[in-house]
């Protein structure tokens, strides 16, 4: 979060609006015996920015932000979301500002089937279930690169 108030403060009128983008997950842990629910981010390190022009004025003004560290895919050449990269961002912003609980049932199979929420449309991507914890590991590739990403559920009952 400490680079999202930096660039706030740092992106002023002199640039086209600047939406700052910064994805969230909701995930239920137990601590001291009780369970909380932690809002987490989905990509930690990453911040997405939404803007029309990439002048070289503000792409130095970003830059020159403290806790900035580099652009994708490199600094030199840094590019717009795009494909399939555009669409995940696009799959979790659909779910608001925090990616709440998904709702999911297992078939005769014992195999995950999404009923609604964030997993809906990554099934494909899910890399490990834990129906302990209601956790659902999935890999999101961005830029060529691949994260594991911890998602909750709460399961509904077997279909």
């Amino acid at each position: 979060m400490f680079i999202k108030r930096a660039l706030l403060s740092v992106l002023t009128n002199d640039f086209d609006p600047v939406t700052i983008v910064f994805l969230k997950k909701k995930l239920p842990i137990r601590k001291t015996g009780k369970m909380i629910d932690q809002i987490s981010p989905i990509f930690p390190g990453y911040v997405f920015l939404e803007t029309g022009d990439f002048p070289e004025p503000l792409y130095w003004a970003i830059r020159t932000t403290p806790g900035f560290y580099r652009y994708l895919p490199e600094n030199k050449n840094p590019l717009p979301l795009s494909g399939k990269d555009l669409s995940t961002i696009k799959h979790f912003l659909s779910f608001g500002e925090v990616a709440d609980i998904s709702k999911v049932q297992f078939d005769e199979n014992n195999r995950i089937i999404v009923v609604e929420g964030p997993l809906k449309g990554l099934e494909g991507s899910i890399i490990k279930v834990d129906r302990r914890k209601c956790r659902a590991k999935v890999k999101l590739d961005m830029y060529n690169d691949s994260f594991p990403v911890d998602l909750a559920f709460e399961i509904l009952g077997k279909k």
